[in-house]
């Protein structure tokens, strides 16, 4: 206890303060923007890409096409006839 009496308080800064201030944000907001970058292009934008990929690998438009017609969405085709080509 008596120790703990006798210890000196550490002087507080009083100059540059601002400045090592700054430069301590800045280097902060630096790793923080690398590391979103990093994140959304290996994580999330490849990803994407993957899945449009994955997706346009298995499309079928004629088919989608069809499907539309056949729930009478276009006006210039018959809905009926599917299997005829529209203009």
């Amino acid at each position: 206890m008596g120790d703990a009496v006798g210890q000196k308080i550490p002087k507080p800064q009083m100059r540059g303060l601002l400045k090592t201030q700054i430069t301590k944000n800045l280097i902060g907001c630096a790793i923080l923007c690398t590391a979103s970058v990093l994140y959304m292009k290996f994580v999330y934008g490849d990803g994407n890409k993957r899945r449009y990929a994955e997706f346009y690998k298995n499309y079928d438009i004629n088919k989608e096409f069809n499907r539309m017609r056949r729930k009478g969405l276009f006006d210039s085709c018959n809905h009926e006839d599917a299997d005829e080509d529209c203009v």
